[in-house]
């Protein structure tokens, strides 16, 4: 069964984001394709919960091979969306402590429940359940399209360090 939404998306505008691409490139470190936010509608230190979306277009990098003919969203990319968000929720907030961003360390019990297609809106949601500075963070997470749950789970999320790892 869905689980309710995590908090309620459905009240922000979100075409007047709180935080743009260029504020959240301040503090995520991906790129290019590897960008998966558009923006950020809300964040709350103490409820641990921040909101963002994602607008997909007819010209997005996977749609050539992914399906041709049937430009379906693949699940990975929800997940690093969803991931993106808790990343910039930690690093704004400077909750791990440690490292210059925040790697996936994995996932739990992630559901796909409906397909998403270009051209549309995803919203993602995060709340943090879990923070161990210098260690992990972990995040329930949600993503709704036209106001149903698409993907639902749990993500870690890590430190990494670049000089640690050249």
């Amino acid at each position: 069964m869905p689980a309710e939404p995590l908090f309620d998306y459905k009240r922000f505008n979100y075409d007047k984001p709180l935080y743009d691409l260029n504020e959240i490139r301040k503090m995520n470190a991906q790129r290019h394709e590897m960008e998966q936010l558009s923006g950020i509608v809300w964040i709350d230190e103490a409820q641990q919960g921040i909101i963002g979306f994602r607008d997909y277009t007819d010209d997005e990098f996977w749609i050539k091979g992914h399906m041709p003919g049937f430009p379906l969203l693949p699940g990975v990319l929800l997940c690093e969306s969803a991931a993106q968000l808790a990343a910039f929720f930690v690093r704004k907030h400077n909750l791990l402590k440690a490292g210059d961003f925040m790697g996936f360390g994995g996932m739990d019990e992630i559901r796909f429940r409906q397909a998403v297609f270009p051209p549309n809106r995803v919203i993602f949601i995060a709340k943090g359940i879990r923070i161990r500075p210098r260690v992990v963070a972990q995040f329930r997470i949600q993503a709704y399209v036209n106001d149903t749950l698409a993907m639902e789970g749990s993500l870690l999320g890590v430190p990494i360090s670049r000089k640690e790892n050249l």
